[in-house]
């Protein structure tokens, strides 16, 4: 797992006002929360947080105000809905070797039994529990042959050492479905003639 450094600095405005402004600033407003402590509110650099969020679950080594080092991992992040820049960040206190309940995507490799079946992602992202300097980005799981009904179950998924699951072995992650019949065409239309007698 990538750990990533940015400095961050304290804010001791708050409101929409101070939030534009930040922004202005080509930086995002943020909360550092956790461990029972109270909130911090910060300030960081919008293009070094843009890229660390690409990595999902990403480690960040935060320097706040050149004075106290703490690592965090994104829980929270609001972005603008049209234009997508960042907007606010929360962010979660962690420590070397503390276990967190984060979700790690699910992909799949693999093609599907011929027949035009469907895959479905019952769940998205896979909900698990990990130590927070070593939690996995994604998990790989194969679809490869399954026919339609077949299910693939949280225990079905292999997950890196150290990694358990957050969820019931039993729920069900990924399954496929039958592909649909097309209706033929005119099915449970009225002809012209029964419009006109009508």
């Amino acid at each position: 797992m990538s750990e990533v450094k940015i400095a961050a600095a304290t804010r001791s405005e708050f409101g929409k006002g101070a939030a534009r402004r930040i922004r202005r600033d080509n930086k995002v407003p943020g909360v550092l929360y956790g461990h029972g402590s109270d909130p911090i509110h910060l300030t960081l650099p919008g293009h070094e947080l843009l890229l660390a969020l690409r990595t999902p679950n990403v480690l960040i080594a935060l320097d706040i105000d050149g004075e106290s080092n703490e690592l965090a991992i994104p829980k929270s992040v609001q972005r603008d809905p049209i234009k997508g820049f960042l907007e606010h960040v929360d962010l979660q206190l962690v420590t070397r070797g503390e276990t967190v309940s984060v979700e790690i995507f699910v992909q799949t490799e693999g093609e599907l039994a011929p027949g035009g079946n469907l895959l479905e992602h019952v769940l998205n992202a896979l909900p698990v529990e990990a130590e927070a300097t070593h939690i996995p980005e994604s998990v790989t799981v194969s679809v490869e042959g399954l026919e339609a009904g077949a299910s693939i179950l949280a225990k079905d998924i292999p997950l890196p050492v150290g990694t358990k699951l957050g969820v019931e072995e039993d729920t069900v992650v990924l399954q496929v479905l039958a592909a649909q019949a097309e209706e033929p065409a005119g099915e449970g239309e009225g002809t012209g003639d029964e419009a006109a007698e009508a």
